[in-house]
């Protein structure tokens, strides 16, 4: 799919979306005491920007990239009635990783792109944290989330991924137990690049 096909199918989604201030990843709310005391954060492939805007009421100096112009006034419209310091870019994060050694956190949800983890790991300062969770393969029968098997994790991928850093939390419940209980059909993680 190209840029522009991918951008006109972002685009219509953020255009008829009645969602006007968006959550954040269940990761980072329920683990935002391991984040940094400050410095640089990037929110990549942002879509509406629930985990930028959580960043810099935090009072992190937040970037939000995505290739959806519409979401991207969309957060910048937000940011600025709450004069968030937040900077919302239109960009392919695909084609444009972010630079070597530019970020103290960076966050993802509900996006993969295998490609782009290690560019991730690349871009983290020394110290800095990775919060990541999307979909994945073990999910219960009729849950949401992409149907392409190219956009969900396989089981412990993350682990895998990641591996270079020091793994503060992991959480896959896969289909254990209760299914109607628990973070089911995605997997997360925090953790931190060694200082």
């Amino acid at each position: 799919m190209t840029t522009d096909t991918m951008r006109q199918k972002w685009n219509a989604r953020y255009s008829n979306s009645d969602v006007t201030i968006p959550e954040p990843a269940w990761v980072l709310t329920q683990y935002d005491y391991l984040l940094p005391p400050g410095g640089h954060a990037l929110e990549l492939a942002c879509g509406l920007g629930g985990n930028a805007i959580r960043l810099a009421e935090k009072g992190f100096m937040v970037t939000a990239w995505d290739i959806s112009d519409v979401a991207i006034r969309t957060l910048q419209n937000f940011s600025l009635s709450r004069n968030l310091m937040l900077n919302a870019e239109i960009r392919d994060v695909e084609r444009e990783p972010p630079e070597p050694t530019s970020q103290d956190v960076i966050v993802v949800s509900n996006f993969l792109h295998l490609p782009l983890m290690r560019h991730i790991v690349d871009a983290l300062r020394p110290g800095g944290v990775v919060y990541y969770q999307t979909w994945s393969l073990d999910r219960p029968p009729g849950m949401g989330g992409p149907s392409n098997p190219d956009f969900l994790l396989k089981r412990n991928e993350l682990l895998q991924a990641f591996s270079l850093l020091d793994v503060l939390v992991f959480h896959d419940e896969g289909l254990a137990g209760d299914l109607d209980h628990g973070l089911r059909g995605q997997s997360a993680i925090v953790a931190r690049k060694p200082a």
